[in-house]
Parts: structure tokens; C-alpha cells; sequence
């Protein structure tokens, strides 16, 4: 085994669900659940967050036994995990998940269809940078935040909440999933 495959086996067995709560404690997830919420008023679209330790070792073993390539297994991972957190069950197919990926240091943002093909995925690709360079810096709290603003301005372009004449909703908006982001 390549050392490289051997370090990033010991590291994703080091870090687990107690990593994730480390990087977002308690007030912080507080604080994310009130600013999903918050953003949810404006738009029709669902918003998760889940932050992972590291892998669980089946998804390793997919890329150390067969080879394929860590970005792919960490996609998979984030798409698994957005259909576990039911976020295609929204009825305008306009969920996103924003995945962070504590062991790799990865990113991904996984859109509903009904959204997903409405913005490029260069919009996308930037967002995930951006993201990327507030933790990069330590800026967990900035880059989350400024992640929520990035994907609810998307949402708030393409389904906005409907207003009426005094620009109040229409009516109360459900909220179909959860807004406290989850550590795993």
C-alpha cells in the first residue's frame, strides 16, 4: 500500500462524529439553524448542512481495494447522504445539501434537479471555492455562513417565496425538512 493510501486510511480512522462537534459546537450549530431558517423565508428551497469526521470504511475500501479516486468516493458519499437526509423529498426538487468532509479537507454542494439545472455548474464550482478558502483560513463559521448566502440567493432567484401585493407570503411556508445542521 502506497503511503499516501496508508495516511489517508490512519486519518479518516483517527477522526470521527466528535471532530465534526469539535469544528461546529453547540452555539454554532445554533446559530447555522437560525440563519437556514432565516434564509428558508425567502425562498422555497430546502437547506442542509452535514459535517463529517471522515468516511465510514466501506467508502475507503472502495478506494484503496479498487482504486477509484478520492474526489469520486467523497461525491458519492455527499450524494448518499443527501438522499439519506431526504432532500429530494421536497416538492419543488430544490433541496441543497452543503457537505463538508472534516478528513479531506472536501466540499460539495449536491442541488436538487429542480435547481441544479438552473445554475451552471461553474456558479457551483465557485461557491465550493470560496468555501473552501474561509477554511483554508479558519473561517468556519464566515465560510458556512457565506456558503448559506451564496446557495439562498440561487434559491431566491430561481423560486423565491411568493409575495403578495403587500409583500407578505401568500401563505405560511411549510418547512419540510429540519434546519439544524447535522455532525457526523
Amino acid at each position: 500500500m502506497k503511503l499516501s493510501r496508508l495516511h489517508r486510511l490512519l486519518r479518516h480512522r483517527w477522526l470521527d462524529a466528535s471532530d465534526a462537534r469539535h469544528a461546529i459546537p453547540p452555539d454554532l450549530v445554533e446559530r447555522l439553524q437560525q440563519r437556514v431558517a432565516a434564509s428558508e423565508r425567502r425562498h422555497t428551497g430546502e437547506v442542509r448542512i452535514y459535517v463529517e469526521g471522515s468516511l465510514p470504511l466501506s467508502y475507503l475500501w472502495r478506494h484503496l481495494r479498487d482504486g477509484l479516486p478520492i474526489e469520486q468516493i467523497v461525491r458519492e458519499r455527499a450524494v448518499m447522504m443527501f438522499a439519506k437526509l431526504r432532500m429530494w423529498d421536497t416538492a419543488q426538487r430544490n433541496g441543497v445539501l452543503i457537505y463538508l468532509l472534516l478528513a479531506e479537507h472536501a466540499i460539495e454542494l449536491v442541488a436538487d434537479r429542480g435547481l441544479a439545472a438552473r445554475v451552471p455548474p461553474a456558479q457551483w464550482q465557485g461557491m465550493v471555492g470560496r468555501l473552501g478558502q474561509r477554511l483554508a483560513d479558519g473561517a468556519v463559521e464566515d465560510g458556512l455562513t457565506q456558503a448559506l448566502e451564496e446557495v439562498s440567493a440561487a434559491l431566491v432567484e430561481h423560486f423565491p417565496e411568493p409575495l403578495g401585493p403587500d409583500g407578505q407570503p401568500l401563505a405560511p411556508k411549510r418547512n419540510e425538512l429540519p434546519d439544524a445542521p447535522v455532525l457526523g
